[in-house]
């Protein structure tokens, strides 16, 4: 037997021992999951949702449109097309890997995680799609309105933070979900229409807006 093949023989599994560490974070944090302070911030975090966030997303459009502010309306938009990149790209990845959430590890005594069709929210931990939306939504404000910067990074740092210790994501999966998001946001912020097109876009959606907006004033008024 060389030399080489003896070590690596008696090496560690570098890929379980970091999966071992991260069950046992996910592990130690969740004990903590029934704290107040964990159940009001992760509550908190469901903003951060598929169809909360979007709400959001939209409303920040239509106040830019309704107060003719196109720059805000332009940022909403960035928002939520970033918002849609990440959810998709989360939602390919979850449908092809299976992997047990804490929660489900601790209470249940079971695991897997392995590539695989999911069978429903119990194995689609990772990644953590809260994660990568606040990321997105949070990382293209703080590009595009740097005033809001701090507020919005803290906000999904916030929302990221929180998924370990009420028991829905191991460490690994929020970090997967914060790069899907920053690589999201950085995509669209480098991609989005400059200039005339980008005028154009935002005519569309303001006219868009305000005829629905004097529409709905009609039929409220007959």
């Amino acid at each position: 037997m060389s030399p080489n093949s003896h070590n690596n023989k008696r090496s560690p599994d570098a890929a379980s021992a970091v999966e071992d560490a991260d069950k046992e974070v996910a592990r130690s944090a969740a004990r903590h999951r029934h704290h107040p302070v964990v159940k009001t911030l992760g509550t908190a975090s469901e903003i951060a949702d598929q169809i909360p966030l979007s709400i959001v997303c939209a409303s920040m459009i239509g106040t830019g449109a309704i107060t003719h502010r196109p720059h805000m309306t332009q940022v909403g938009l960035k928002m939520m097309t970033a918002h849609v990149l990440a959810n998709s790209v989360k939602r390919i990845i979850k449908n092809n890997f299976k992997r047990t959430r804490p929660k489900v590890m601790i209470e249940e005594q079971t695991y897997q995680c392995e590539a695989g069709e999911s069978e429903g929210g119990h194995d689609t931990s990772f990644p953590s799609g809260h994660t990568a939306g606040a990321v997105a939504v949070g990382t293209v404000m703080a590009l595009d309105l740097p005033q809001t910067a701090v507020p919005a990074l803290a906000i999904a740092a916030m929302i990221a933070g929180i998924q370990v210790p009420r028991g829905k994501h191991y460490p690994i999966d929020v970090a997967a979900g914060a790069v899907l998001g920053l690589a999201a946001a950085c995509a669209v912020h480098a991609f989005w229409p400059k200039g005339q097109n980008n005028k154009r876009i935002q005519q569309n959606i303001s006219d868009h807006w305000l005829d629905k907006n004097s529409s709905d004033v009609m039929v409220t008024a007959a």
